[in-house]
């Protein structure tokens, strides 16, 4: 049995904002897929609800060129997972939407959701990384837009203030050639969290981009790795040593229970190798 709260269904940003403003103790309400389990299991506790769900701007779901696109708060994860335009624009992003939880799962949870949650294994959040996407967040103040990579800021923690709440995600728009790439490892072949993932990008500058998953206390970009690279060709011998120097930059945690320092840091330069030969071999498609 869930514990009594208000429950408020705002029409507009302006009134949701408002609420939270009047409302300490609020929690926000999207796709539900982790509060309500967390209401029922008693590890959650608020004394208000506020669904976003009919508010317009938290259901846009837009592509201009040059611009890229935004994600609204209130899209789904299956919106995203079927959007062809995405899926061939940004690849790493729809394999992220297709490896979070079952269909029933995606068919209520959101990306904004995800990284929200922030947990260290969020699938949406290292696509999202290596796509330089910026975190747009809404308070009575205004709005303001926030660099992802700067947005997380422990397990489950981020820079959201009770009175603030997320109205979407925005992604820079890529130029033709431009590839990507996700990967992930679990402890079984359905439905689980990530025990290590990993996005890779590269454009046709060459200019590669690394993200981690699940092997630290927050999901990160690899800016200082991504420095090492400039201007050299992805060949066999970069992999090899960037499958290496990846595994530098991680800290399991020890008393995880889903598995060990040592497995991660095998499977990380494992993932590494593998997900840079696949942006290899699109090279020569």
């Amino acid at each position: 049995m869930l514990s009594k709260f208000d429950y408020y269904k705002p029409a507009s940003l302006e009134d949701a904002t408002k609420y939270l403003n009047e409302n300490p103790e609020t929690k926000i309400l999207a796709g539900g897929t982790d509060l309500l389990i967390g209401l029922k299991n008693k590890k959650v506790r608020c004394k208000h609800i506020l669904d976003i769900k009919g508010i317009p701007e938290l259901n846009k779901f837009t592509y201009s060129e040059g611009r890229g696109y935004f994600i609204g708060a209130a899209v789904t994860i299956n919106q995203i997972s079927e959007e062809k335009l995405l899926r061939e624009k940004y690849p790493a992003i729809s394999q992220g939407a297709d490896a979070l939880g079952s269909y029933q799962v995606r068919n209520r949870a959101t990306m904004v959701g995800n990284i929200c949650t922030a947990s260290p294994g969020a699938d949406m959040a290292a696509p999202l990384l290596v796509y330089d996407a910026k975190v747009h967040i809404a308070s009575s103040q205004g709005i303001k837009a926030v660099d992802l990579c700067d947005f997380f800021t422990g397990v489950k923690k981020t820079i959201l203030n009770p009175k603030e709440l997320v109205v979407g995600v925005s992604i820079p728009d890529v130029e033709k050639g431009d590839r990507s790439v996700y990967l992930r490892k679990s402890r079984i072949k359905g439905a689980d969290l990530c025990n290590v993932a990993i996005a890779l990008r590269i454009n046709p500058e060459n200019k590669l981009s690394i993200a981690l998953g699940a092997v630290s206390t927050i999901p990160m970009r690899l800016f200082e790795l991504e420095k090492e690279t400039a201007g050299k060709d992805l060949t066999p011998e970069l992999v090899d040593w960037l499958a290496t120097q990846i595994k530098t930059y991680i800290n399991p945690r020890r008393d995880s229970i889903r598995s060990s320092p040592e497995y991660r840091y095998l499977i990380t330069g494992v993932l590494a190798k593998r997900g840079l030969l696949k942006l290899i071999d699109k090279e020569g498609a």
